[in-house]
């Protein structure tokens, strides 16, 4: 992508335009090792939450609450209680959805190959609905995304449609995705540092064709030298010389020169 050194440092330069105002602190450990090289930026980032979004009463044909004119009655980074729940309920006039949504990325990238890298990485921790978009202009979009979320309707026009007992599991089961949504952050923190340390380390190991090369180069002036150095000498005495260095192991050794 072209110009990517100016266009990062623009995106990073403008103000927050999240409702938080800033980095999840679970978020800004990755946030801050990709935006630390060159071939990264992040655009927007949530280590992961538990939410109360209610919205005016939903026509249940169309598809539930909308999306538009939604509030939070409650939302939270951390695990939660039953009883964070219900004080948050008491507040519903309308329909009432509880909603755990996992960590969410998008990076920026500089090249292909570093979307590549970035989606392996993610893959490989656990979120296995993350996805690679290129779009107008050549923006290579790199989106960490995971598939373990939740999303359930609590009430409707401000009247509690499920038991207390039911919330109290669902707020259980809620409570283990974050846990296992925290995990799969951390090991993806651990993973992609890892993984850039490698890139970087390939990147700058010195070339091994070179001394391939020399050696092939090396074997070849050998034979040349053998076959020039005594005119008079038997037959029998080239070939004794000339066995260590068999022609066909040597155009063997040149080929794989080739295809390395």
């Amino acid at each position: 992508m072209a110009a990517f050194p100016q266009h990062k440092a623009q995106r990073l330069g403008r103000a927050d335009g999240s409702r938080k105002g800033g980095l999840d602190e679970r978020a800004a450990g990755v946030v801050h090792l990709l935006n630390g090289r060159t071939q990264f930026c992040t655009t927007s980032s949530c280590s992961g939450r538990l939410v109360l979004a209610q919205g005016p009463p939903a026509d249940i044909s169309s598809g539930g609450i909308p999306k538009k004119n939604c509030t939070w009655l409650m939302v939270t980074h951390e695990l939660c209680s039953k009883g964070d729940v219900m004080t948050a309920l008491e507040k519903a006039t309308g329909d009432v959805v509880l909603k755990f949504e996992p960590f969410v990325l998008h990076v920026l990238c500089q090249e292909l190959q570093d979307a590549q890298l970035l989606h392996s990485v993610a893959i490989d921790s656990g979120f296995r609905n993350s996805g690679i978009t290129v779009g107008r202009g050549g923006k290579i979009m790199m989106a960490v995304r995971s598939t373990h979320c939740l999303e359930v309707p609590l009430s409707h026009k401000g009247k509690l449609m499920v038991s207390e007992e039911y919330i109290e599991f669902l707020i259980h089961v809620a409570n283990q995705k974050m846990e296992e949504n925290i995990r799969r952050i951390d090991r993806f923190y651990t993973h992609l540092e890892s993984a850039l340390k490698t890139a970087a380390s390939a990147d700058h190991s010195p070339r091994e064709e070179t001394g391939k090369s020399r050696s092939v180069y090396t074997r070849r002036r050998k034979r040349k030298t053998i076959q020039e150095r005594d005119v008079d000498a038997s037959p029998k005495d080239r070939n004794e010389e000339l066995e260590p260095e068999d022609d066909s192991e040597s155009n063997l050794d040149i080929f794989a020169e080739i295809t390395i």
